[in-house]
């Protein structure tokens, strides 16, 4: 289908800033071109002034630009465009109004309740794509057998696409409906998107409402049960709002893109890329997977060109443009992915997955405390770098420049105010030697450590400022890549690194080396590989159902009817496209989980032919226990496998072949100048070669450049490049002959590196326990958090997880190397939990594992991971007892439980312990133990990768260089803390002339939270008095003393407001007293269930008053637990944030101490006897101000069969804290609707046995207000604050 013989094919990448065209000529022949995005001046649209350039050019013919183009010598065009991507990020789309089930209004806003960034106070947060919402009456809900609900009435039973039956709960108002559509419709909105609860499975109403909307004249009518049938109502609903506010922007491109062409392109083959790597015909091209469309060229194009030529061996691919850098893998099948979030929206479509990381040649450098910051501010095209001459900041490209990298007399003259001049050397330079002024400044004013470690400081010249610059944006770069491969189970090392995109040659050798790849890869279309990609891409068909049948022998007919149901209807598309069945490939999915848990998995069974136990299409049971043990490290035998989906994947071959017949040579390369280039720690003499000089026999070796049209590619040092057959260039990466030979004083490079190092352990040791946890809390809450220690238990560094865990982690470690550090050997593992011990509440187990070194005794490091269990025993399901009194009552202790000895697992013992606390009159062991002892595993597998990448750091730099970089690290967070205090201090003076700040708060029982800060403006030091606080209470709200440290960090973290490592540097300058038996620091066996997730709150309330940093956030995580002695299930509720000096605060969000996930309504109502009738924001519960606290929230759980209900909540007789003239917030408030029609207040804390048809309320605090503003002006409302990300 793509061969065209005798006329033009043209391939286009229409691109933010340029748009490439690949062009195949009639003869055979090819050529690539690139263009400016926007030039109004010269032509109206990019790519149909690409194709008229190439066709005057090679015809001789003239083609005027304001006149459509005869489309007589055109066979075909393919095109992947950022139209989409674009109108997302800057929120340019479709007025667009959204439909959802009556109840559910703000559902999209609260989306998963997790804020973006944890130490952002304002809480910034993309806006939702709609501006008005309709609440539909109308209600469906799925049949439980075991459901108990009173009936007054019987309901209509409806049978869903996934087998499952369900019951029309409240019929469709479609008379209203047509009343509100016609509202939205008179205020000029056309656009419309649907989401229906359970639609997924049974979408009558949605369709229903669908063909009203159309009926009525609005002309974009997207339903999600047609976009996306994937349980989940918040992906699901996000999707479908992307897909109305987008789908009349890309219509309406297409439409203006159509009409430079005679004929409207009528009778040319016009086809575009979508987000999962397929092309289809231009009229089906829609929003919700157009997102990815640039991007997607490229990974064909690599995937196509390299995979083959480098013998099969998997590729990671690199494209590393202005702004950020795009990473992916291919090994043989393109990976996807089917939630994936974008600009702050989370798309539920099949998606190529593209790692982003916010380090590009645009990205801008800084000196920060003695560290070198690369991004994620980014120079934009305009200004640009320094060097573009228009007052731009310097950037990674200048550094390059500096470094002899670039050379300005291969680029053209576009640059500067009259865009006529070459790129500036002189510029940047400049810029340079002002920052290199500054570092060395810093660098001879601040050596205390370094002296100490006996170093002696010389000063940075301008190449050794900007050679660390680029040594930091490498190692920012290596990070997405380690994580799309070694928290997938891979070996990065095993892989060829492909390049692409216009910034990216300057840097493959160095980050290849980085991550042991021994070959880089650089197509000859690198420049414009996402075009070439387009020609080389197939047609793709897809369609995919929702499925509820369990993978067994008597579902394996249904699932194969199914499965060729779907399959027929891809291959008649194709087919009336003009694909023959030879051209037909036919791929088949299921999207398969263990029962109970929720992690699916996308599973083709290539490779795994059908047999006697399989059903017709393959064995997906071995594809999928295979893949789960390679990606997780167990399965679960015991448990039946669920079929989620059910997806078929239909490829038309269309992709064409290359023509161009290779050039070889006879003679060796000659370069056509010499140039000075430096590299690690001097100027080396470099060859420049012209790419298009070279032949397919050529080897050059490095130091050497070679550059093309678009792109430069940088042949580092011990490196060999090689011209291929195609004219490709293939670099050998050697491992060089410097080995590292850093010394133990501080460089404050190395100090930069070091700190993304030991930042990707922790955050890999997360990766690692959330692929291989099984229960909800920690694979989908991600309710955990994960750090490395040095040898004396100070946290090194902490993975941005859960704040309440920050401070409190350190304190277990440091108990255990006191009281049993002599006693660990290598192979052991400690668990722990007790508040005595550094515990923040049972339910977090804190696993914690030793790292030695051969020839030492002690350890060197230790690595740990905490995560909250679901159920570890008590007096109640969940552990999370409202009314304990003591600490035998909330369940399993364990204060210093040898784990793991020797190597083995210790499975007995730790399952005694477990089921202890049923000793205890009134308690149960724990109900839930094979989930705890599989979490516990996948703890110390955390801790095992984390052990195995603290050692290949040592092995690669030596323990006393490790370990000397740990303490500059610590001292850098010390030295941070210290200038913010100091800077206060300043102030506090110059307002108040006092240098003692203090606040008090209290608990909804009265007792006083009391705060003393006296600070030295000198030192940079503060003293934290929490004296005068009330004594430990009759109750579990006490707080271990670690809670106190985990809040004092987490504050302190916010108040510097730049990003720092975090660790026990941060806890340095400050001193903290609390009362021995207060509620903060109370006895051995106090309860302490209610201290970790509500007094915690209060903790930091306190700070952020005695500071004047912000009003009162809602001050409570709101723990809801219900459930029985089988099963139970746990969640905490988001509310208001508190208004800032210059915000107004974001309403419905988890805030300060916790960040964990909620669960989807249609999870939570599958899996559990729960209706889930409202989840809404609280309007008016945020307190008033020049800026508005955020509101709480509404939510109303109605129960289908008996449970026990706790709830453990703050704030519901004291009000979350106005601060200068703004209002408080509104208390929370928990009412119990009986079925006999009585309303009772549960009080903050209670637990309580509920009947069918009884229903809980919880109303969540507001935020409070910040700044006074008189009656008559109202509140003040900045400008929408729509960050887009």
């Amino acid at each position: 289908m793509a061969e065209t013989n005798g006329k033009f094919d043209f391939a286009i990448d229409r691109g933010g800033t340029f748009t490439d065209v690949f062009a195949r000529l009639p003869d055979g022949r090819e050529r690539v071109l690139k263009l400016l995005s926007h030039d109004p001046q010269n032509y109206r649209d990019a790519p149909t002034e690409g194709i008229r350039r190439v066709l005057e050019e090679e015809t001789g013919q003239s083609f005027a630009r304001d006149q459509p183009l005869d489309t007589s010598q055109i066979g075909w065009i393919r095109m992947g465009t950022t139209v989409a991507t674009n109108a997302l990020l800057e929120r340019q789309g479709e007025r667009t109004a959204l439909l959802v089930t009556h109840g559910f209004r703000d559902l999209l806003h609260i989306g998963t309740q997790a804020r973006p960034a944890l130490f952002d106070l304002e809480v910034c947060m993309p806006e939702v794509l709609y501006e008005e919402v309709i609440e539909v009456e109308e209600r469906v809900i799925l049949r439980q057998d075991s459901c108990q609900l009173p009936r007054n009435e019987p309901k209509r039973i409806v049978k869903g696409s996934t087998g499952e039956s369900l019951e029309v709960w409240q019929e469709l108002d479609l008379q209203r409906v047509e009343q509100d559509l016609r509202r939205v419709q008179s205020k000029g909105i056309s656009s419309l998107a649907v989401l229906l609860l359970h639609s997924y499975t049974w979408a009558a109403h949605e369709k229903a409402v669908g063909s009203l909307a159309k009926r009525l004249g609005f002309t974009q009518v997207s339903l999600s049960s047609e976009v996306m049938p994937m349980v989940r109502a918040v992906p699901r609903g996000y999707t479908v709002c992307a897909d109305a506010y987008l789908t009349p922007k890309i219509h309406l491109y297409l439409t203006e893109f159509s009409e430079g062409f005679k004929g409207g392109l009528k009778d040319v083959d016009v086809l575009f890329m979508q987000s999962d790597g397929g092309l289809t015909p231009m009229e089906q091209f829609c929003g919700s997977r157009a997102v990815l469309s640039g991007p997607a060229g490229g990974v064909v194009g690599y995937a196509v060109t390299c995979y083959g030529f480098m013998e099969k061996k998997p590729i990671i691919g690199f494209d590393m443009g202005g702004t950020s850098t795009d990473v992916s893998r291919y090994a043989g099948q393109y990976e996807h992915v089917f939630e994936a979030t974008i600009s702050g929206i989370t798309l539920q479509a099949p998606q190529l997955d593209i790692s982003t990381v916010a380090a590009g040649g645009g990205s801008r450098l800084f000196f920060r405390s003695g560290m070198f910051v690369v991004g994620p501010e980014s120079a934009g095209a305009h200004p640009g770098p320094a060097c573009y001459r228009k007052g731009g900041p310097l950037t990674v490209t200048d550094a390059n420049l500096a470094l002899g990298r670039l050379l300005p007399s291969f680029f053209p003259k576009i640059f500067g105010p009259g865009e006529n001049e070459p790129l500036s050397t002189e510029e940047t330079m400049k810029h340079f030697r002002t920052l290199t002024k500054e570092i060395n400044q810093y660098l001879s004013t601040n050596q205390s450590s370094s002296s100490a470690a006996g170093g002696h400081h010389s000063e940075m010249s301008v190449e050794d400022v900007a050679m660390g610059f680029i040594s930091v944006a490498n190692e920012a770069m290596c990070r997405p890549i380690r994580a799309l491969t070694q928290a997938k189970g891979h070996d990065t090392s095993e892989h060829v690194l492909a390049c692409f995109g216009g910034a990216g040659g300057q840097h493959a050798c160095a980050i290849a080396r980085a991550l042991g790849m021994k070959t880089v890869f650089i197509h000859k279309y690198s420049g414009v590989l996402s075009a070439y990609g387009l020609a080389l891409a197939d047609v793709v068909e897809e369609v995919q159902e929702p499925c509820s049948l369990k993978y067994e022998a008597g579902s394996y007919s249904k699932l194969d009817s199914r499965i060729e149901q779907l399959s027929q209807r891809c291959d008649q598309i194709l087919c009336k496209r003009g694909f023959s069945s030879s051209q037909i490939n036919i791929e088949v999915f299921l999207h398969l989980r263990y029962e109970g848990t929720d992690c699916a998995l996308m599973i083709t069974a290539a490779g795994h032919p059908r047999n006697a136990h399989s059903c017709m299409s393959g064995d997906f049971r071995t594809a999928f226990t295979k893949r789960y043990l390679k990606e997780f490290g167990f399965t679960i035998t015991d448990r039946p496998i669920m079929v989620d989906d059910i997806r078929v994947r239909g490829s038309g071959k269309s992709g064409i072949r290359s023509k161009v017949q290779p050039k070889a040579g006879q003679k060796s390369p000659r370069p056509i100048k010499m140039t000075q280039c430096y590299f690690e720690d001097r100027y080396l003499e470099t060859s420049v070669y012209l790419w298009e000089d070279l032949y397919c026999d050529h080897s050059i070796q490095g130091p050497a450049i070679i550059i093309d049209k678009n792109s430069t590619i940088l042949v580092e040092p011990a490196c060999v490049a090689h011209l291929t057959e195609d004219g490709d260039v293939c670099i050998d990466v050697g491992t060089g002959t410097q080995q590292c030979v850093l010394g133990t004083e501080l460089n404050a490079i190395q100090l930069s590196i070091f700190s993304h190092r030991f930042m990707s352990i922790a955050e890999q040791m997360g990766r690692v326990l959330q692929r291989t946890s099984i229960s909800t809390n920690i694979k989908e809450r991600l309710d955990f958090s994960c750090a490395v220690f040095g040898p004396d238990g100070g946290l090194v560094s902490n993975a941005p997880h859960i704040p309440v865990h920050l401070g409190a982690m350190q304190e277990t470690v440091q108990f255990q190397i006191k009281t049993a550090g002599g006693s660990m050997q290598e192979g052991d593992v400690i668990l722990s939990n007790h508040p005595c011990a550094g515990g923040s509440h049972l339910p977090d187990l804190t696993v914690i594992t030793p790292v030695f070194r051969d020839g030492m005794r002690a350890p060197v490091f230790f690595v740990a991971s905490r995560g909250h269990h679901a159920d570890i025993g008590g007096i109640t399901p969940g552990s999370m007892p409202p009314h304990s009194t003591c600490l035998q009552q909330e369940g399993a202790v364990f204060t210093s439980f040898k784990l793991v000895t020797g190597g083995v697992f210790q499975e007995k013992a730790v399952t005694e312990a477990l089921m202890a606390p049923a000793q205890y009159p009134g308690c149960s062991g724990t109900r839930n133990l094979r989930d705890n002892l599989s979490d516990l595993r996948a703890q110390v597998a955390a801790n095992q990768r984390g052990c195995q990448l603290v050692g290949e750091l040592i092995a690669s730099y030596g323990l006393e260089v490790v370990q000397a970089y740990m303490g500059y690290i610590q001292s850098n967070a010390e030295l941070a803390v210290r200038d913010m205090l100091k800077d206060f201090a300043r102030r506090r003076r110059h307002e108040t002339g006092s240098l003692e700040v203090e606040a008090e708060d209290q608990m909804d029982d009265g007792t006083r939270i009391r705060l003393k800060v006296q600070i030295d403006e000198q030192q940079g030091s503060a003293v934290f008095d929490f004296t005068g606080t009330g004594t430990e209470v009759w109750g579990n709200c006490n707080a271990p003393r670690a809670i106190t440290f985990s809040a004092l960090i987490y504050c302190l973290r916010c108040m510097v407001g730049q990003d720092i490592p975090l660790n026990q540097g941060c806890l340095a300058p400050v001193k903290v007293i609390i009362p021995s038996g207060s509620i903060l620091q109370p006895s051995q066996n106090a309860a302490v269930v209610g201290g970790n997730v509500l007094t915690s709150q209060r903790v930091v309330d306190v700070i952020f008053k005695a500071f004047q940093v912000c009003a009162a956030s809602q001050g409570c995580m709101n723990n809801i637990s219900f459930g029985s002695e089988k099963s139970g299930y746990y969640e905490t509720v988001a509310g208001g944030a508190g208004a800032g000096p210059t915000w107004n605060r974001r309403s419905g969000v988890h805030t300060h101490m916790t960040n964990t996930r909620i669960t989807d309504p249609e999870i939570l109502e599958s899996r559990y006897p729960v209706i889930l009738e409202q989840f809404s924001l609280l309007p008016g519960s945020g307190g008033a101000g020049l800026y508005r606290g955020g509101d709480g929230v509404t939510r109303k759980l109605r129960f289908r069969s008996p449970v026990v209900l706790s709830v453990l909540t703050e704030r519901r007789s004291t009000q979350p804290y106005g601060l200068h003239g703004g209002k408080n917030g509104a208390p929370g408030l928990n009412l119990l609707h009986k079925m006999d029609g009585r309303v009772l207040n549960l009080g903050a804390k209670n637990t309580i046995s509920l009947d069918p048809g009884d229903m809980f309320s919880l109303f969540t605090p507001g935020g409070g207000g910040y700044g006074s503003v008189d009656e008559q002006d109202g509140d003040h409302q900045l400008p929408s604050k729509r960050r887009c990300l």
